[in-house]
């Protein structure tokens, strides 16, 4: 009897020792990761009664076939004519333009999500998550923001504009 209560005792200490080596070296390396604190967008009165109004979509349903991209190509040029001028990463960009109306649009693609707060006359970049396999790359100017996934030789790119009026998002493989 004696000896069984040992190897429990023992095998209790050895399980509970690697159980805190684990944590305490995730602990380690996730400490050492800069993650920022994800931005909440502004409510406002008209956007509260518009939302109570209308059902919203889950973060764990994707959008009907009503709310998915139109890849039109008549109302901006499949590639931003300045080029890339500045690359940063979602995370990193800046908080909302002054122009944003709080109407939240994400666009499901091969390559990941986009999410995109339209206003009236700009428009900023919410997150930009790559799907599993894809790498993701963000270009943004004062009028357009691309968003690009690829994986290998396989690109996909959600362009949104408002240089020459309201906020126009484009998804396709450019």
């Amino acid at each position: 009897m004696h000896r069984g209560l040992v190897h429990v005792l023992a095998w209790s200490l050895a399980t509970g020792a690697a159980v805190t080596l684990s944590w305490w070296g995730v602990h380690t390396v996730m400490a050492g990761t800069a993650y920022d604190p994800p931005r909440a967008l502004p409510i406002t009165a008209a956007g509260a009664a518009a939302r109570e109004a209308a059902p919203q979509a889950s973060s764990t349903q994707r959008p009907g076939p009503s709310r998915s991209p139109s890849a039109s190509t008549s109302q901006s040029p499949r590639t931003p004519a300045a080029g890339p001028s500045k690359r940063t990463t979602a995370a990193s960009g800046p908080g909302p333009s002054p122009g944003a109306s709080g109407q939240v649009k994400s666009y499901d693609t091969a390559g990941g999500r986009a999410v995109f707060d339209l206003g009236t006359a700009s428009a900023s970049l919410v997150s930009a998550t790559p799907g599993t396999g894809w790498s993701m790359q963000v270009w943004k100017t004062e009028t357009w923001i691309r968003v690009e996934f690829t994986s290998g030789a396989d690109r996909v790119s959600v362009i949104c504009t408002w240089h020459d009026g309201p906020p126009h998002v484009e998804v396709g493989n450019y």
